[in-house]
């Protein structure tokens, strides 16, 4: 009996800390403005069983999905990686800056070369300039469908919202992708025949596919709340493969941060979020209990033409009901009639365009849009999918039988190098790794979103762009049509920019240009180029090191849709790369 009150008690203590980041961090409740997060990361193998499929699968302390980093606006995290798994590991934290701290960005071969097995990299940076939710996960082929976790940012201590703050703050909401097979198996078998990956089995919320799927009713997540309170809610898009629309039943939602920046609040029943993409939102609970249960759905925004997952996840709203004077609580709902939200068709382009359109920075005196407004360099990139020949004596299943399916940024499909590109920058021992021309618009202009070229083929190479410190950019990425027109989701590495411009068609640079968002445009790190259009973006190249920039559809990158910008050192001390330490590991 004692040993059952004991396990309630530790239940409710979990629960609570899972609840109240606030409560994680008050230990640490010193003077100082700033602190050091220590966190340690083991990386292991863990049995998992989901749709009635156990598999083994690769984990952050044997938790999946994996723990919360929690820290505070200005705080040090210090994440030691400890790899007993026969994989190669590396680990990115989404959209943090990584401000003179590049070695601890992530991406394999790019920042810093893998964690091999029985080794550890420690990974340290310090958040500046941010607060809301971002995440972390695997950055080596497709392990990130299962090694992934939230990172939450307070802000620095006794610095409000500026949004009315919420009663309470729910557990962080991850989606991802269930598949019943080895991903690294199925994505070998992609590369290896040229066509398309195996889709995914199920959606989930927190790991869990909730109560839609076959053999999973047990394994959904339930968010349980109280009536007449606003809870925060963190949303994250894991998934490897899709865009998704969100909604809960009978609720609206108030968006108020994204890609851990503040935005003009607004109210809808529905948002999209990309891969790679966060969303804060406030939901208001119904002031009293009410007699029903409310699902939370999401399913894909679809727009090429390749096949996908087109099932719906689903987790439950649960209202706690006062029954006793002690004011215990009990969930029971079952008697309840169950209401389902109404969400967009998968191809909905239009309402997609009007939620991301909506999205407008503060632009405060306190949360300033400083929108790079002189331009040094300006780019034009084409993102899309080409063709691979198929090699002799092979039948591919690519878009013909003599070809396999690639992608490009300019008609570049990036080759990963061998030898981590940061490395090779630091130490000036470029020659064999990379080349520094990469085409900074087409090299063959076509008609992006109309008839396609009859040569689909695409070139190779290891090429990147090297700006000087402190440029001021502009880069507009064209989606093209060749093998069909699809929403890219891109990712920069080391940068927030702001999305000043946006079209459908092909970009015209005499006159898009003058429609420009220029005073409040959205701040990401992560941005849908449209399907069958254009998106502008700029930043300032205040971060000197190798950044990667890449399309966040897992499948497209393994194609080979990225490519990386170095950004060289400042003239001052404190614009300058810091020296790689002492245990990056090695190739």
């Amino acid at each position: 009996m004692e040993t059952t009150k004991a396990a309630t008690l530790l239940f409710v203590l979990v629960t609570f800390l899972w609840f109240s980041p606030e409560l994680v961090l008050a230990k640490n409740h010193a003077a100082s403005s700033s602190v050091t997060r220590h966190y340690q990361f083991d990386i292991k193998l863990q049995k998992v069983t989901r749709l009635c499929h156990t598999k083994t699968i690769v984990t952050v302390n044997g938790q999946f999905p994996g723990p919360r980093i929690i820290a505070r606006e200005g705080d040090r995290v210090v994440v030691k990686v400890v790899n007993h798994v026969k994989d190669n590991i590396t680990i990115h934290w989404h959209g943090i800056r990584q401000l003179r701290s590049g070695w601890a960005d992530g991406p394999a071969y790019v920042t810093q070369c893998p964690i091999q097995t029985g080794q550890s990299y420690v990974y340290n940076f310090t958040i500046v300039g941010q607060r809301g939710t971002l995440w972390w996960h695997a950055h080596v082929s497709w392990l990130r469908s299962t090694l992934y976790g939230p990172i939450v940012i307070l802000p620095k201590r006794n610095v409000p919202y500026p949004f009315p703050k919420p009663d309470l703050e729910a557990v962080p909401i991850i989606f991802g992708e269930w598949f019943n097979t080895d991903t690294e198996a199925i994505v070998n078998q992609a590369m290896r025949t040229g066509g398309g990956p195996n889709v995914s089995d199920a959606y989930t919320f927190n790991g869990l596919p909730g109560p839609l799927y076959n053999c999973s009713a047990q394994d959904t997540f339930r968010l349980k709340v109280k009536p007449g309170k606003t809870y925060l809610l963190r949303l994250i898009n894991a998934a490897l493969n899709d865009e998704l629309f969100f909604s809960i039943a009978n609720h609206t939602l108030t968006i108020v941060d994204v890609d851990a920046s503040y935005i003009k609040p607004f109210t809808t029943e529905t948002l999209l979020i990309t891969p790679g993409q966060t969303t804060n939102v406030l939901l208001k609970t119904k002031p009293h209990f009410p007699n029903a249960t409310f699902l939370m759905e999401a399913r894909p925004y679809a727009t090429g033409l390749g096949t996908f997952d087109n099932t719906t996840t689903a987790a439950i709203l649960e209202y706690e009901h006062p029954t006793s004077k002690k004011n215990k609580t009990t969930s029971n709902t079952k008697s309840f009639p169950v209401f389902r939200p109404t969400l967009p068709k998968l191809n909905d382009t239009s309402f997609a365009t009007k939620f991301s359109n909506t999205l407008r920075s503060l632009a405060s005196t306190r949360f300033p849009a400083n929108v790079p407004q002189k331009i040094n360099r300006r780019f034009f990139f084409t993102v899309g999918l080409g063709t691979n020949p198929c090699p002799k004596n092979q039948v591919c299943q690519g878009p013909t039988n003599t070809t396999k399916f690639a992608a490009s940024v300019n008609n570049v499909s990036f080759t990963m190098p061998t030898t981590a590109l940061l490395q090779a920058h630091f130490f000036n021992q470029s020659k064999g790794v990379y080349t520094t021309d990469f085409p900074g618009n087409p090299v063959f202009p076509f008609n992006y979103t109309g008839t396609a070229p009859n040569n689909t083929l695409v070139s190779h190479g290891t090429k990147v762009v090297v700006l000087p410190y402190n440029t001021e950019v502009e880069l507009v990425m064209q989606d093209t049509s060749i093998l069909g027109a699809e929403s890219h989701p891109l990712h920069l590495h080391g940068f927030n920019f702001y999305i000043v411009g946006s079209g459908f068609g092909n970009f015209d640079s005499n006159k898009d240009p003058a429609k420009f968002n220029l005073v409040d445009p959205v701040e990401r790190n992560t941005v849908g180029v449209p399907a069958g259009g254009w998106v502008a973006i700029r930043f300032l190249a205040d971060n000197p090191g190798v950044w990667f920039m890449h399309c966040h559809l897992e499948v497209h990158t393994s194609w080979g849709l990225k490519m990386a910008w170095i950004v060289l050192d400042g003239k001052l001390p404190n614009q300058k790369l810091p020296p790689p330490p002492s245990d990056l590991p090695k190739c």
